[in-house]
């Protein structure tokens, strides 16, 4: 790119470069004698940060929450827990006897966000109560944090979350502060989901028109007991490699799962499945992340695939 940096002499260096492609180096040494050649960039592992959870997870009705806890056993990073995270009311019982004994052992790295069942106890107490500071502020919900070079926005999609709702203009001003390359945000209800009972709702259209305005990469949602990706795309449901976001449904985390739908696939989805408790792995680049469905089982999505993010996001731009 045309910047120049001195170092000292040793058998290998490490530059930084803008973006994936192949770059030119030239070297010159201490007597003035250049030499030059293209390499190819790679992505630096070692700053890799994991991101992994599900929503829709605690139930004493089944032992799917015990199985995708064991898997988290085995996964080093941050857990989030994208809502309906203790059933059936998200009451203080509800977690005390059904998350705890099973999520709740990597509660001091988890980053919830809450879901309606929460909700069914008044204020969300029970859900509050149990994870205290790190569940934000009780009478909002929602909070945001950076995670490597990520920055990441836990939404409380039971709140209003209209145009000119506190959240969403919270939401603006976080976003317009924000310093990351990458961004990525959460909440339990899906603007985009392939179903029959529960499906695409417009409720979280200001969401989206509002990631996707400051560039965001990453949505990952719940409540649509079942796993789904769709490819990137705009906030009105087109295919946009260059910009557009990637959506996860991960409703996979212990409760009873729908099953596999009937449903038309809605538009751009690429994978669905209804039968399998599992996790979503997200590995955070500097300016890329890759993914893989880990199930309970030996069946299940594809596994790890890359979604490079290599443009600059200096500027905000208008949906």
């Amino acid at each position: 790119n045309g910047t120049t940096q001195a170092s000292p002499i040793t058998a290998t260096h490490a530059y930084s470069a803008l973006g994936l492609d192949s770059v030119r180096v030239t070297v010159t040494n201490s007597v003035g004698v250049s030499g030059s050649d293209s390499l190819a960039v790679i992505v630096d592992t070692s700053t890799a940060v994991v991101w992994v959870g599900a929503g829709d997870i605690a139930d004493c009705t089944t032992n799917g929450d015990e199985q995708t806890a064991n898997l988290l056993d085995n996964i080093a990073g941050t857990v989030f827990a994208v809502g309906d995270n203790a059933y059936p009311n998200g009451s203080t019982a509800d977690f005390t006897n059904c998350y705890n004994p099973t999520w709740g052992r990597h509660k001091d790295r988890t980053r919830p966000v809450p879901g309606n069942h929460e909700y069914a106890t008044a204020n969300a107490a029970g859900y509050f109560g149990y994870f205290g500071t790190a569940a934000g502020d009780p009478a909002q919900g929602y909070y945001s944090y950076d995670l490597g070079d990520w920055h990441i926005l836990a939404v409380n999609g039971e709140l209003d979350v209209s145009t000119t709702s506190p959240q969403v203009q919270w939401l603006r001003a976080d976003l317009a502060a924000n310093t990351k390359r990458c961004t990525l945000a959460y909440w339990h209800g899906p603007r985009f989901v392939t179903g029959s009972v529960i499906t695409s709702n417009s409720k979280y259209q200001t969401l989206w028109d509002t990631l996707y305005k400051y560039g965001a990469e990453v949505v990952v949602n719940g409540h649509k007991h079942s796993y789904e990706r769709l490819a990137p795309q705009n906030p009105s449901a087109v295919l946009d490699q260059t910009y557009g976001m990637r959506e996860f449904v991960v409703g996979t985390g212990g409760t009873g799962l729908d099953g596999n739908t009937t449903a038309t696939p809605i538009a751009n989805s690429e994978v669905r499945n209804g039968v399998t408790w599992g996790v979503l792995k997200l590995t955070l680049h500097a300016d890329s992340y890759s993914w893989q469905f880990v199930p309970v089982a030996a069946t299940g999505p594809p596994g790890p695939v890359s979604g490079p993010r290599t443009r600059t996001r200096t500027t905000a731009r208008t949906p």
